[in-house]
């Protein structure tokens, strides 16, 4: 693993009111483009938790944050990549998620999420959500 990039990551379950949690689809021209992935970025070295995801989705959705909490961490090696995953579960927030880093996004049923093309650092946030 000496030999892999290492990123930390900060991303976000953002649920409307029907349930549906919001993905945005990575735009070309960037790493894995076409797949499909919970909302967030890379945390800056030293960045507060809390910060780094109130940064992330006001860039990337224009929103803030009002409530939120942890999730889950993980762990997931790409070839080229080991990636740190902190996953929040935002319950409150106030704006409209808009994409405005060139990403297409969709609201999508937990119970469909299994047959979106996720990122494979994203499939045991599925599978958590799925147990409940």
């Amino acid at each position: 693993m000496a030999d892999r990039a290492r990123i930390d990551v900060i991303a976000a379950l953002i649920e409307n009111s029907r349930g549906d949690v919001l993905l945005g689809q990575r735009p070309a021209g960037r790493p894995m483009a076409g797949f499909w992935e919970f909302p967030g970025g890379k945390r800056d070295a030293g960045e507060r938790r809390e910060d780094a995801l109130a940064r992330e989705l006001h860039e990337e959705l224009g929103i803030r944050i009002v409530e939120a909490e942890p999730f889950m961490r993980l762990e997931h090696a790409y070839p080229a990549l080991h990636v740190s995953l902190d996953i929040w579960r935002v319950s409150t927030y106030v704006g409209t998620p808009k994409a405005r880093e060139g990403q297409q996004l969709r609201w999508v049923a937990i119970a469909d999420l299994g047959d979106s093309r996720l990122l494979p650092a994203d499939r045991p946030i599925v599978e958590r959500l799925m147990r409940g």
